[in-house]
């Protein structure tokens, strides 16, 4: 990946970052206890594993990943343990912190993309909140995610029988029975947030259903 292509994907992801910064600034404190888009998380649980894979390094996810015997679940839950704040004010703050860092595991860049806008949408869409998201961002994170096997967090094997193709973007993936709709429904759907299949359409939306349950 040349120098130019990491510097553009880097304003996307601390972009991304502050936008959710701000939004967060704005949510009563009670709020950041609702149950978020992401399984078993809160919108506060969220929050810190945002700012617990800002400050991932690629040395410090392969050992963490030792610690938590290989299992990708038990490493992501101790990170949010770890850098879950006493309150929503302390882990805003500590997300208001890892904005501008460059910091990665050892990945495409373009997971830094899924993590800011599938988990930006995890919050965002179970408190009420919107945002339109850059084209080239949710297109990329698509990209990579249906490519990724799901052992890795990815939807390879959940897409493999059908064809998505974005209403709002350029795109067109996969053979099989057509998936349609917004390029940000489709990440999430092939992400496994169920709730982005009703923006959906085509014969192929049972399937992906099926696959991603």
């Amino acid at each position: 990946m040349k120098s130019d292509e990491k510097r553009g994907i880097w304003r996307m992801v601390h972009g991304e970052r502050a936008a959710l910064v701000d939004d967060l600034a704005g949510l009563e404190a009670d709020r950041w206890a609702t149950p978020s888009l992401c399984a078993g998380w809160t919108v506060h649980d969220v929050a810190a594993h945002l700012v617990d894979t800002a400050l991932t390094t690629r040395t410090g996810f392969v050992a963490g990943l030792v610690r938590a015997r290989f299992d990708f679940d038990r490493q992501n839950a101790r990170g949010v343990e770890l850098r879950r704040g006493a309150s929503p004010a302390e882990t805003l703050e500590r997300l208001r912190r890892v904005v501008s860092r460059t910091t990665t595991p050892p990945a495409s860049l373009d997971t830094r993309l899924v993590e800011e806008v599938v988990h930006g949408e995890d919050i965002r869409r179970a408190v009420g909140l919107v945002r339109s998201y850059p084209q080239e961002a949710v297109v990329r994170a698509l990209r990579l995610q249906v490519r990724t096997p799901a052992s890795f967090g990815g939807a390879k094997e959940a897409v493999a029988s059908v064809r998505l193709t974005a209403t709002d973007a350029d795109l067109s993936i996969g053979e099989g029975p057509e998936v349609a709709g917004p390029a940000l429904s489709l990440l999430l759907a092939a992400s496994g947030r169920r709730v982005a299949l009703d923006d959906l359409d085509g014969p192929g939306v049972g399937a992906l259903a099926g696959a991603a349950a």
